[in-house]
């Protein structure tokens, strides 16, 4: 196969048919210490999100003040616990994500909608900077309607200040939340073991303001 087809989501009958098996990984978190599966702390919510290779956008999360933990896998394809080569095949319809535990309390879902906007481009469709392939593209998977109705608000609000920037159109997907599998044990906060390891993230270097979100914010 050449390198279109890992440019398009695979149809019905392509992917790949992975395992009914779970992958292994650590019981808690390299930097912090938190555990790193559930159950989570009582009142904590959860951010998921596709932003390119997810090293570097796991980094960033765990060092926003407010976030308990994070970690990185893949979502939004059909292949069940899928591994990473089978993920960067192009067949398991997988994106590359990552999964933040916050304290409401603390950070605000907007705020990181704001982390999440301004941490890469958008704009890019099935690829981030050098990245190719539908793993890389640019993803918010919601939980609930209080967050699909800040993230599509967000990216409204984006989109117009992009457009000010001179960039083109916004290819974020943004969806229900589907089922998270977590990716393997030598992913999981890779930047913290290796400190110098390749991190893709280059954002547009266009602030979004989360300010008009607060409307929408309910108790």
């Amino acid at each position: 196969m050449g390198l279109m087809h890992k440019l398009r989501l695979p149809g019905p009958g392509e992917t790949l048919p992975g395992r009914s098996i779970e992958m292994p990984v650590p019981p808690m978190h390299f930097v912090n210490g938190a555990g790193m599966k559930p159950p989570f702390p009582e009142g904590s919510e959860t951010i998921l999100v596709g932003m390119g290779c997810f090293w570097g956008p796991e980094r960033k999360f765990w060092q926003t003040s407010g976030v308990i933990t994070t970690a990185v896998g893949y979502a939004a394809g059909s292949t069940p616990n899928p591994a990473y080569e089978e993920v960067c095949s192009g067949l398991t319809g997988h994106n590359e994500v990552v999964l933040a535990v916050f304290d409401p309390e603390v950070v605000r879902y907007e705020q990181l909608l704001k982390v999440f906007w301004e941490g890469h481009d958008p704009t890019q469709g099935m690829r981030q900077g050098n990245d190719l392939g539908t793993q890389y593209r640019s993803g918010i998977y919601t939980y609930g309607e209080k967050q699909r109705a800040l993230a599509l608000a967000s990216r409204t609000a984006y989109q117009a200040a992009l457009e000010r920037a001179g960039y083109g159109e916004i290819t974020t997907e943004i969806q229900d939340a589907p089922k998270f599998y977590y990716a393997e044990h030598y992913h999981q906060q890779y930047l913290a073991k290796v400190p110098h390891g390749y991190c893709g993230m280059d954002g547009t270097g266009v602030a979004c303001d989360i300010a008009p979100l607060a409307e929408l914010v309910v108790a």
